[in-house]
């Protein structure tokens, strides 16, 4: 059987709750609903991590931070840092995707180490050079030289898509592109074209909810909090801008004849919270960083006409770090690495077949010393070595208010959970680079992690020092 060619879509930041096919009346994203329509959606899909560069580095590699290096977003604000290449000697699903004859594309978004250069078996080479900034002006690679892209950056990224596929015209190589949209990422004013702000001008914004301030927000809530309604158009514009490009390439893939041979994928690298609980970001919008269903649960659409039942939603819980072999699965290329990787292929339920999910164990993320176990009911937040712990029952309580540790009597199921917990990860981690041993703030990867960086620092603190002057033991005196 010919192997199908493979779009893979990418956004940034996005929550799960930001689409019409998810319930939200609101936003206006027709080509990804009509995906959600003709193909299969992920109703409980979640990310390893819930911040940009270690979620996006797990679904490439299907391992986990702790086995990958990548525990926090990367920071690119000097040359040193900038030509990190955190992925090198690493292996990936594009990797064995080229091995097996796929030509290989990037447009867009990497932010995975050393973006000015192609790497982990990728050809064409279109790539932002930080993980966001201003949609117009974007410092861009082509060709392995930057230069500032004056359009705006979505139609910057359709339009080197969209050229891409143009070039597969007739070939008989498969292709898998990859489309790494910055939206619907900050900045959100005066950044968005006004045919898309202006389609939410009146719009009053039920579809999120308007509540006090998280005790723990740091500064972006504040910021946001100036001028919510404004942020708020612009992050449904961000959306509904991307969502037009993606009718593009959707109608790119018709007129070459290509649909029905293209494996269409749609997801986001982490979720997001527009005032969920009171504060607007993902995982580092708060500190102690938090692990929210809005932070680590993301969209996931899978479309393959005639292969791929249509119109179908999946309710199991499935993770970023399956990804790679399901991926990998359903177009019979073999990973060629001997990695113990922790992923399920859930390739059965994309052919209509019965799938079985993971047992004990169902969801588990990290993000540097703060761990998540997830099931059906409950989910328990790690974070080591002090805390504060977390356990939410997702059945009685599924938008998280209560922490059931506050009150106690939790105690064995506390102990429970957190000895699986331990026993996952301990299964899985990288000791050299064990992340309950990073001290991440959520203000930016600047090295290596752990033995790999030989005693360099690893993470920046000064964002988080400076916006929160008053948090011990790095207060300001």
């Amino acid at each position: 059987m010919k192997q199908p060619n493979i779009l893979f879509i990418i956004s940034d930041d996005q929550g799960y709750w930001s689409l019409g096919c998810t319930g939200n009346q609101e936003i206006i994203t027709p080509n990804i609903d009509r995906l959600a329509a003709e193909g299969m959606r992920f109703d409980q899909f979640f990310c390893a991590s819930p911040v940009c560069s270690p979620a996006r580095a797990s679904l490439l590699t299907g391992c986990i931070p702790s086995q990958h290096g990548v525990h926090d977003w990367l920071r690119d604000d000097d040359e040193r840092q900038a030509a990190i290449e955190y992925l090198a000697g690493q292996y990936s699903y594009t990797k064995a995707l080229a091995a097996a004859g796929y030509d290989c594309a990037l447009s867009g978004k990497w932010h995975m180490g050393a973006s000015a250069k192609a790497q982990q078996g990728f050809g064409h080479w279109f790539s932002h050079k930080s993980g966001g900034g201003p949609y117009y002006g974007a410092p861009i690679y082509k060709d392995g030289a930057l230069y500032r892209e004056e359009r705006y950056v979505t139609d910057a990224i359709t339009d080197d898509a969209l050229e891409f596929l143009e070039s597969r015209r007739g070939g008989d190589r498969p292709f898998y592109l990859h489309v790494g949209y910055t939206a619907p990422h900050a900045p959100w004013l005066n950044n968005h074209p006004k045919e898309y702000t202006d389609l939410y001008k009146d719009c009053p914004f039920e579809s999120v909810p308007h509540l006090p301030r998280h005790p723990d927000s740091i500064y972006l809530t504040d910021e946001v909090a100036k001028d919510e309604r404004a942020n708020l158009i612009g992050y449904y514009a961000a959306v509904t801008a991307m969502d037009a490009g993606i009718g593009r390439l959707l109608e790119k893939l018709q007129e070459l004849g290509l649909a029905e041979d293209t494996l269409v994928i749609f997801t986001s690298d982490n979720g997001f919270s527009c005032g969920h609980h009171g504060f607007w970001g993902k995982g580092n919008a708060t500190f102690p960083l938090n692990m929210y269903e809005e932070s680590v649960k993301v969209p996931l659409i899978v479309r393959h006409p005639g292969r791929i039942p249509a119109g179908q939603v999946c309710d199991a819980l499935v993770s970023a770090y399956d990804f790679m072999p399901t991926l990998l699965d359903y177009v019979g290329v073999p990973a060629a690495d001997p990695e113990r990787r922790p992923g399920v292929s859930f390739a059965p339920a994309l052919r209509g077949q019965e799938f079985r999910q993971h047992e004990e164990v169902v969801v588990l993320d990290e993000y540097g010393p703060n761990r998540m176990i997830r099931s059906r009911d409950f989910k328990y937040v790690a974070r080591y070595p002090y805390g504060p712990n977390e356990l939410y029952d997702l059945k009685n309580d599924p938008g998280e208010t209560t922490n059931l540790l506050a009150a106690g009597g939790y105690g064995e199921l506390e102990q429970q959970l957190r000895q699986r917990l331990e026993a996952w990860f301990a299964r899985y981690v990288d000791p050299a680079i064990d992340g309950a041993r990073e001290a991440v703030f959520g203000s930016g990867q600047i090295g290596l992690a752990g033995l790999w960086g030989a005693g360099q620092p690893a993470h920046s603190c000064d964002d988080y020092i400076k916006q929160n002057p008053n948090y011990a033991p790095y207060a300001v005196k």
